[in-house]
């Protein structure tokens, strides 16, 4: 057996048993996957994949273990090349961030802005998801770091730590009749805000589960009219007319002279965003340099405790 077999078996899981996907993210071509994959179980005495005619319809269990056995040694190597660079002073190298919009748009650019006069040879990389689909490019090994509120201190192989905490904001315009909570915003409930239509995140944004649990909780069935990934867009549709926004704190800074911003913490609680890593993936110096930027009470000795206990 060899590297090949265990990257072209990793990455046809990865592309849902599809070997012509597999094939084309890698630069080959289809029969030659299908070959890797078929001398590797004629190797090891098992079948990887249960199939029906030509058909794969998932893995084996000892094909589960095979593919687990695979990405751990995928792991090692990558590491083991990231050492390597690092012992021998090379400063190039690429940062895979995987974020959310919010973070983003509203957190991340004096962070990157810093990080980029610091290490000039470091080019970074912006990958954009919701948080179940930035858990999974870590898992992979497709992104280095992780930042996200939500998923991310429950995905299993994952590490992470707190950064920030938050509360939501409810957004209107002025003339709208929330405004008189302006100066009094702990005395808005939940009972009065959901009078009016309300625009807000999609379910795996933005501690938008708080928000669905207080309502839940009030036994109140708000009118949600419109959920967006993004709260810009939101705040347009607020201005708009659509409905009562709410948004994450983060996103009301700047904001159109149109809009007024209400506390609602009381409401929807607080939120923890978090920035998680690969658990055993071995991180560059820039890596731990960046984390520090985002998270400066985290130095590297704490953040290596944190990710390798």
């Amino acid at each position: 057996m060899n590297l090949q077999q265990f990257r072209y078996l990793r990455e046809a899981v990865r592309q849902k048993m599809n070997l012509t996907a597999a094939a084309r993210t890698l630069h080959t071509s289809q029969p030659g996957v299908s070959k890797a994959i078929i001398e590797l179980e004629d190797e090891l005495g098992v079948s990887v994949f249960a199939r029906h005619g030509k058909r794969i319809l998932g893995l084996t269990p000892p094909g589960q273990q095979v593919l687990d056995a695979a990405e751990r040694i995928m792991t090692e190597i990558d590491n083991l090349k990231k050492l390597a660079r690092d012992y021998a002073g090379s400063p190039e190298g690429t940062l895979r961030l995987a974020t959310t919009h919010t973070q983003a748009r509203y957190v991340l650019p004096p962070i990157v802005q810093r990080f980029a006069e610091r290490y000039p040879e470091v080019r970074l990389k912006l990958l954009q998801g919701n948080p179940p689909q930035i858990a999974a490019m870590l898992a992979a090994g497709q992104a280095d770091v992780g930042m996200a509120t939500e998923t991310l201190a429950e995905a299993p192989g994952l590490k992470s730590i707190p950064v920030f905490e938050w509360e939501h904001m409810v957004v209107v315009t002025k003339p709208h009749p929330l405004v008189r909570f302006a100066k009094h915003s702990e005395r808005l409930t939940l009972k009065e805000l959901a009078k009016y239509p309300i625009v807000t995140y999609e379910a795996h944004f933005s501690g938008r589960s708080r928000i669905d649990a207080a309502f839940a909780a009030a036994a109140i069935e708000p009118s949600i009219v419109l959920e967006a990934i993004d709260a810009d867009v939101i705040k347009t549709y607020v201005l708009a007319g659509m409905g009562v926004g709410i948004v994450a704190d983060l996103a009301t800074q700047n904001h159109s002279e149109e809009l007024v911003a209400l506390k609602c913490g009381h409401l929807f609680g607080r939120n923890t965003t978090r920035l998680a890593v690969k658990q055993g993936a071995y991180l560059r110096g820039f890596v731990y340099a960046f984390i520090e930027l985002v998270a400066p009470g985290w130095d590297r000795r704490r953040l290596e405790q944190a990710f390798h206990p």
